[in-house]
C-alpha cells in the first residue's frame, strides 16, 4: 500500500479523502467509495498504486483528441478502480472489480519508472482506461519519473472530471498535464446520480478550472439512447460548452451495450449526427462523432476545408501548417 495524498484527520480515527468530488468520510478499516483507497488506524491508503492494467500503445485519436499532436501514439494505461458506478461502462471489468474483492489489486506492481520506461518508443503517456483521480498519486509519480527519463514526452488524463479542486491545484503547480480530456456524461444532474453515481456540478467546475489553466482540453459525451440523448438536453449541454468556449473540441460517441446496461440499444449513428447538427447550431465549431462507421475530420472553421483526415480512430493527413488551414490560412486551435 502506499499512503494517500490529500486527505484529513477526522475524530475518532477516520479521515476525509479530498481527492475527488464525493469528499468521503472514511472510518477506520473502511474503503472510499471507489473501493481503492482504505483507512488504516488514521492514515488513508491508496490500494491501487502500481497497479498497472491494460499497458498498451494507442493512437492519441483513441482517446480521443483530435486537436492535440494528431497521429503520435501514446503508452495507455489504467489501474482498478473509479470513483464511478457507471451502468454502461466500457471497462467495468477493471474499474469495477475493486468493490467485488480486494484481490483485485493482487498482481504484481509496475513501478513508475518501469512505466517511465516502457514509454521509449510511445510519444507521451495517456492515464486512462479507468479513472486516473483514483490513482493519482501512482499517476503523479510516474510522470514525475518520465519527465526526469524523457523529459520531451506529454501527458494526458482521461477523466470523468469528479476530481477536487485541490487535485487540479496540485496538476496547475507541478505541471503535470499536457492535456486531459473530461467526459461530459450528460446535463442532468439526474443521469449523473442515478447512472453513474456522481453529481453534474463538480464536473462542470472541473471543465472550467481547466479551461482557465494551461492544459489543452477536449470534452466527450457518450449518447445513450433514451438516457441523455433528447434534442433538449444536446442543445443545453452544447449551448453551455459554446458559452465557455466555442473552440473547445465537443465529441458525441456511440453507446454500445455493455455491463448493467445490456438492455439498452446502441446509439443510432443518425442520432449522433443529430448531436453534432445540434452542437453546431448552438455554436460549438469543433464538434465530432465517434464509435461510427464514417469518416470524422476537422474540418476549418473559416472556409470549410478538411485540414486533418482520419481514418476511424488513425490519422490519415494531416493538412496543417503551423496551426493554419492550408487553403484560406485560418487558425485551428489545438497543439499541433
Amino acid at each position: 500500500m502506499h499512503e494517500a495524498m490529500l486527505y484529513g484527520k477526522l475524530k475518532g480515527g477516520a479521515v476525509k479523502c479530498n481527492l475527488c468530488s464525493h469528499r468521503c468520510a472514511i472510518a477506520d478499516g473502511k474503503l472510499g467509495f471507489c473501493a481503492c483507497r482504505l483507512n488504516e488506524k488514521g492514515a488513508l491508503y491508496s490500494l491501487n498504486y502500481g497497479k498497472s492494467t491494460g499497458l498498451s500503445l494507442d493512437p492519441i485519436e483513441k482517446k480521443p483528441f483530435y486537436h492535440f499532436h494528431p497521429g503520435t501514439v501514446a503508452l495507455s494505461f489504467g489501474t482498478p478502480g473509479c470513483n464511478f458506478r457507471c451502468k454502461g461502462c466500457l471497462n467495468w471489468f477493471m474499474s469495477q472489480s475493486p468493490r467485488d474483492s480486494r484481490e483485485a489489486f493482487g498482481f504484481p506492481s509496475t513501478s513508475p519508472v518501469e512505466i517511465a520506461a516502457a514509454s521509449k518508443n510511445a510519444d507521451g503517456i495517456a492515464y486512462t482506461y479507468t479513472e486516473p483521480t483514483v490513482f493519482f498519486e501512482y499517476a503523479r509519480d510516474t510522470i514525475l519519473a518520465t519527465k526526469k527519463m524523457f523529459p520531451e514526452k506529454y501527458h494526458v488524463f482521461v477523466s470523468n472530471g469528479f476530481f477536487s479542486e485541490e487535485m487540479w491545484k496540485v496538476v496547475a503547480k507541478e505541471k503535470l498535464l499536457d492535456a486531459i480530456r473530461i467526459d461530459l456524461k450528460s446535463f442532468s444532474d439526474k443521469f449523473y446520480r442515478e447512472y453513474c453515481g456522481g453529481r453534474l456540478e463538480p464536473v462542470l467546475e472541473s471543465i472550467k478550472r481547466v479551461h482557465a489553466g494551461k492544459a489543452h482540453l477536449e470534452l466527450i459525451t457518450l449518447v445513450v439512447p433514451g438516457r441523455n440523448d433528447s434534442p433538449e438536453e444536446l442543445r443545453a449541454l452544447s449551448e453551455w460548452v459554446a458559452k465557455l468556449d466555442e473552440n473547445i473540441p465537443l465529441h458525441f460517441i456511440r453507446f454500445f451495450p455493455q455491463y448493467e446496461a445490456g438492455n439498452v440499444a446502441a446509439t443510432p449513428e443518425a442520432k449522433l449526427l443529430e448531436a453534432r447538427e445540434i452542437a453546431k447550431e448552438a455554436g460549438v465549431k469543433y464538434a465530432y462523432v465517434g464509435n461510427t462507421s464514417g469518416e470524422d475530420n476537422t474540418v476549418c472553421a473559416e472556409c470549410g476545408a478538411a485540414v486533418v483526415r482520419r481514418q476511424g480512430l488513425r490519422l490519415a493527413e494531416n493538412l496543417l501548417k503551423n496551426g493554419k488551414c492550408p487553403s484560406c490560412g485560418g487558425s485551428i486551435p489545438g497543439v499541433w
